[in-house]
């Protein structure tokens, strides 16, 4: 695909979740990823995180596979795995040896807990990552339990997307004239950063080290969800003077004094309840027609179906189909990048001759390597 990352080849080690996620961001802009998966491997075509890839099929594990791997590096940037510590390097395809033979290569390394440290060697899942890090316990109400946001900070923003950025900063690095390097990327560490803005509110006294009793995580009265009359849902985001005095004044609450009391914490219980109130009265639709595209901050609260045919998604083209498969169109988007869609995800080994092929392997070659049952 055409793309900012155009002529940059990266090699993706099959596995799930935020690995997969960094390979789609790199070959939505333009990178050349090839997905190696094992021999036998099944992948579902309806996944969007798989969109926009070669594959080839390899049995990583006979003893002829590493020469194929090494040869395919040759022609390469960069890889990139999610295996466990350890794991390539049982290969015989760790970073050493991979950076030894090439110098330049950029070796990104996408695990829960990173490459070292006392949990390095065991399992864990975002939920287990994000608490760690302090993440998790920023989410729930007040006196409730903390409440897992999906898998989004640790696996996909955390983990995928930092990784992306990791390995286009090494590659950056390596046009620039500095050598190849490691990118160790933890989603400990990169949940952790994404939290950076409110350990510095929590320094500064304007964050309580507690969920669900601040500004931003559904603590205050003016920055929250409500149901409306049909059982549905809004967001209001109204944290500026003016703002919330937009707000009060759509909803009729200019001589409620009660409402001058926006900053005080010991009121804002009180003042939600009044807001519940307030917003059952009218259907989602009904506050949309009163509050939608004004400087309230307020937004519906959409479902996965819905989302797709709001007209502000429609009108960004945030949504597109692939294969009949509706998923989010890759972001962010670039002025001087023409923009072409996805290509669907493929057959695990589909490209496994043509790929060798390119490097320069015959067709006796290629045969014999299926026959020994390196390849597919």
């Amino acid at each position: 695909m055409p793309g900012v990352l155009s002529g940059i080849r990266i090699l993706e080690f099959a596995g799930i979740g935020p690995a997969p996620f960094c390979g789609m961001m790199l070959a939505d802009h333009g990178a050349e990823v090839i997905r190696i998966s094992r021999l036998g491997a099944q992948d579902d075509l309806r996944d969007p995180l798989l969109r926009s890839r070669r594959s080839i099929a390899l049995d990583l594990k006979h003893p002829n596979a590493k020469d194929v791997i090494f040869d395919l590096l040759k022609t390469s940037h960069g890889l990139i795995e999610g295996f466990r510590p350890g794991v390539m390097e049982r290969l015989s395809l760790g970073p050493d040896e991979v950076l030894s033979a090439k110098s330049d290569f950029v070796y990104g390394r996408m695990t829960g807990w990173g490459q070292h440290g006392p949990y390095a060697h065991t399992a864990g899942h975002d939920i287990n990552y994000i608490a760690l890090s302090g993440a998790l316990h920023m989410v729930g109400r007040e006196g409730q339990k903390p409440n897992p946001p999906a898998n989004l900070i640790g696996d996909f923003g955390g983990g995928g997307m930092m990784l992306a950025f990791g390995m286009v900063s090494a590659l950056l690095a390596v046009k620039n004239g500095q050598a190849g390097q490691v990118v160790d990327c933890a989603m400990t560490d990169g949940s952790a950063t994404l939290s950076a803005a409110i350990w510095g509110l929590l320094a500064r006294g304007l964050w309580k080290d507690e969920a669900g009793v601040n500004v931003l995580d559904g603590g205050a009265h003016f920055y929250d969800t409500y149901e409306t009359k049909d059982g549905k849902w809004i967001s209001i985001g109204s944290i500026e003077p003016q703002f919330y005095a937009l707000l009060r004044e759509k909803l009729g609450l200019f001589d409620d004094r009660a409402f001058d009391a926006q900053r005080d914490p010991s009121a804002w219980p009180a003042l939600r309840g009044k807001l519940t109130n307030i917003f059952l009265t009218k259907t989602r639709d009904e506050w949309c027609e009163i509050l939608e595209m004004t400087d309230v901050c307020f937004s519906p609260v959409l479902s996965m179906c819905e989302a797709p045919d709001h007209p502000h998604n429609v009108a960004r083209n945030t949504f597109i189909s692939v294969n009949g498969i509706t998923q989010p169109r890759p972001a962010p988007v670039f002025s001087k990048e023409a923009y072409e869609p996805p290509v669907p995800p493929c057959e695990v080994g589909i490209h496994t001759q043509d790929v060798l092929a390119e490097i320069g392997y015959s067709d006796d070659v290629i045969e014999k390597l299926k026959e020994d049952g390196v390849s597919n």
